[in-house]
């Protein structure tokens, strides 16, 4: 039994032991962005694909458009061109929101949240549910699973 709560007492100082800040990254910019066009994985970026006439896309992806594929193409890269600010940056939050998501903690593991639910029980998803800050749903998600996991131990132990 000193040994659990010996563990239980580590896990407790290392969870804590984490940075409590996070550097945020600008967002990039348009002409920063590259998607492939074509079969030969020609590059393209977003501030050149809101300018590029039809006929130079055609010619960069090797293939001709019909009327359909070159009226949706002119729509979609006229909403491109709206959302890109004349210094280059998006102003769409949707846009920059899928950028910030890349690397923010806001999806993929998260220790606190784990510990929360594992360390903690049901009290510790309700202290997730409490947190407010911008990776409240991750949290809350790892939360549950560490829950999830402890009551899987306390199952197969019983048996």
């Amino acid at each position: 039994m000193k040994k659990i709560i010996l563990l239980l007492t580590v896990f407790c100082f290392i969870g804590s032991s984490f940075a409590a800040f996070t550097l945020e990254a600008p967002a990039p910019k348009a002409g920063e962005v590259y998607i492939v066009v074509g079969k030969n994985g020609e590059k393209i970026s977003l501030l050149d694909l809101s300018r590029v006439k039809i006929k130079d896309l055609q010619e960069l992806t090797g293939k001709k458009m019909k009327l359909s594929d070159r009226i949706g193409f002119t729509l979609a890269q006229k909403k491109l061109r709206e959302s890109i600010n004349h210094d280059g940056t998006f102003n769409q939050k949707k846009i920059q929101k899928f950028f910030k998501k890349a690397g923010d903690g806001s999806s993929g593991f998260h220790i606190g949240g784990f510990a929360l639910g594992f360390l903690l029980g049901l009290i510790g998803v309700l202290i997730a549910y409490l947190i407010k800050d911008d990776k409240k749903s991750n949290r809350v998600k790892w939360a549950w699973i560490g829950l999830g996991i402890v009551v899987v131990i306390v199952i197969l132990a019983s048996i």
